[in-house]
């Protein structure tokens, strides 16, 4: 007669022995099980198991009879509702014992039973259920510390763990803005304690972990989360200012910064005030002046100025507000008021154009032929008035007059003034030679 076994109920489980279900439910990958009534049923009591805690070993006492080629392993989850006995596996040897059942559930209650195959692929009515609950995860390290202020990186340091087993640590990261648990590295063996993080943003929080995993891939459960902010860019000076009116430089003054680890100031410079700056200088940390040579007048430049610290940390250059800065413009050139030629020689009377003038060059120039010419230069001249008496009939002469200011700045040149004597055989003019004023 066939054994019908009801569903185990959950006070029988607790019990650890009881029945399996009727055949009709044992699940396989393909068909029903096929019930033979004849072949032995295996006894629960000499059913043993050894939990871990992912895998349940099962041992049992077996049977010597004829006819017999193995065994089918039943497991069942017995806190998922609705769940069946499910075939997990079949032991193709009557003589073999033993079998481990692996990928479980941490810390979950199964149940198992095992029926006898026959030759014929018949199997027996299952065995009474033997229930056993799978380990719960191991804890983590028992201690972690994370580092802050360190430039671009985090230290993570932790106790090893205590369990022998451990193969190796798997560090995980997030931050205030992404929660989500990001892998950072594995790292190599249990006595190992220590991992830096590093290629991390100025400034920033960091979330880290830690788990332990074992020689046979058991994950921990998350250590203590520990939490930990890189270094911050460096200070910058404040009260940064340049000059705008010093000849052919531009000298740069500034309050030095807050930053108490600061070891040097960075000097930029560009054309542009928002784009093209390059660093042209590294002063000291005490420095708080820079005089800055430019061979051009009236250049305008515009600056900034970074505090670098013992990090090789830099102030972000992006943030910071451009000052600028001007090379003193040459003097505005005279005004020519009077170029005349007289019987003695050649006056030129002009006007300031610039208050800045403390003197002025006056450039001859003599037209020898129609090709060739040559220049002299009257220099330092004082006055606003020049007479120039060495002059021949019948040759043509031009004149310029530049400003020259206290720190030899010279102005642009005036217009040329053309004169010429006639030679004493020509008519006079009837009107004195004279250049208008331009």
């Amino acid at each position: 007669m066939k054994r019908l076994i009801k569903s185990i109920s959950l006070a029988a489980l607790l019990m650890l022995a009881t029945g399996c279900e009727t055949g009709k439910n044992l699940q396989t990958p393909s068909n029903e099980p096929k019930i033979d009534d004849n072949l032995p049923v295996l006894d629960v009591q000499t059913i043993k198991t050894l939990p871990d805690i992912k895998s349940v070993s099962l041992e049992w006492m077996g049977t010597d009879k004829e006819n017999i080629s193995g065994y089918y392993i039943y497991r069942k989850e017995l806190e998922k509702e609705g769940a069946k006995y499910t075939r997990v596996g079949t032991v193709n040897d009557k003589y073999t014992k033993h079998f481990i059942d692996t990928e479980l559930a941490p810390n979950t209650q199964y149940a198992y039973c095992i029926s006898v195959i026959g030759e014929n692929g018949f199997e027996s009515n299952p065995s009474d259920a033997r229930a056993v609950r799978t380990y719960p995860v191991f804890d983590s390290v028992s201690l972690i510390n994370a580092t802050s202020n360190l430039p671009r990186k985090v230290r993570i340091e932790w106790r090893p763990h205590e369990l022998l087993s451990i193969k190796e640590y798997i560090l995980e990261k997030s931050t205030p803005t992404e929660s989500e648990w990001k892998k950072v590295a594995p790292i190599k063996h249990r006595l190992n304690a220590e991992f830096i993080d590093t290629n991390l943003k100025d400034a920033q929080v960091y979330n880290y972990r830690l788990k332990a995993i074992s020689f046979d891939g058991i994950e921990s459960k998350p250590s203590e989360i520990v939490t930990a902010t890189t270094k911050a860019l460096p200070i910058a000076p404040v009260g940064l200012e340049a000059t705008k009116d010093k000849p052919k430089k531009i000298i740069l003054t500034w309050k030095g910064s807050s930053q108490n680890d600061k070891v040097a100031y960075n000097i930029y410079a560009s054309s542009e005030a928002d784009r093209g700056f390059s660093k042209i200088f590294t002063t000291g940390k005490d420095d708080n002046t820079f005089e800055h040579n430019i061979e051009e007048n009236d250049k305008t430049n515009f600056y900034k100025i970074t505090t670098v610290d013992k990090d090789n940390l830099e102030t972000d250059i992006k943030l910071i507000a451009p000052v600028m800065g001007k090379t003193l413009a040459s003097p505005l050139q005279p005004t020519v008021t009077l170029a005349q030629i007289t019987p003695n020689g050649v006056i030129l009377n002009w006007l300031k154009g610039d208050d800045r003038a403390v003197s002025y060059n006056v450039y001859k120039t003599i037209k020898e032929s129609f090709f060739q010419s040559s220049e002299k230069m009257f220099k330092n001249v004082q006055a606003l008035r020049f007479e120039d008496t060495d002059i021949v009939r019948g040759t043509e002469y031009s004149y310029e007059i530049e400003a020259v200011d206290q720190f030899g700045l010279v102005s642009k040149k005036t217009k040329k003034a053309a004169l010429s004597m006639p030679k004493l055989d020509e008519k006079p003019e009837p009107k004195p030679n004279q250049t208008p004023v331009q």
